[in-house]
């Protein structure tokens, strides 16, 4: 057997055992969760108002560069993340919660779901004193996530950090 003919045959046994071991479901046990939050001086409606106007991201998002699609569950948005001194990353995840004022939830998958997935939320929790703090993390799940996430995790939660300090400014300026 030829070098070239064993590389092939060992990688699609290996890529057969991944998405044989996806699909059981095996890979959703294995998860890694970023959380980030911070508190913005104005109500929830006037944050979910940046929030949703997709228009706008390249102008003030660092790290969300760009989402396209309807804010309704089951439908698919077309985003571009772009962590700092890092390659965009284009995906087309699954809106899973569309809450006005409350929460946007989305899972996008890397292949087939459970090889690398993650679940990506915006929580918008209202105070007494009728601030917003603005929750924002993502939980990384299946067969590939502890190999890729410490090649993304550092700079997905600067990422994050980024992006809550600069709706908390936009917010802020505009209340």
């Amino acid at each position: 057997m030829s070098v070239f003919r064993t590389i092939a045959v060992t990688a699609a046994g290996t890529f057969a055992t991944v998405a044989a071991l996806a699909i059981s479901g095996l890979g959703t046990h294995m998860s890694k969760p970023i959380e980030t939050r911070i508190e913005i001086a104005a109500p929830p409606s006037a944050v979910w108002t940046e929030l949703a106007d997709h228009a706008a991201y390249a102008v003030w998002n660092p790290f969300i560069t760009r989402i396209s699609g309807d804010l309704a569950v089951g439908e698919r948005l077309a985003v571009i993340v772009q962590p700092q001194g890092k390659a965009a990353m284009e995906f087309a995840p699954e809106i899973l919660i569309a809450d006005a004022d409350e929460e946007l939830r989305w899972v996008g998958q890397l292949g087939m779901k459970g090889v690398f997935d993650g679940e990506h939320y915006f929580v918008l929790e209202e105070t007494a004193r009728g601030t917003t703090v603005f929750h924002h993390g993502e939980r990384f799940s299946g067969l590939l996530t502890y190999l890729l996430f410490p090649l993304i995790g550092e700079s997905t939660e600067n990422g994050f950090h980024a992006m809550n300090l600069a709706l908390k400014t936009r917010v802020e300026a505009r209340s």
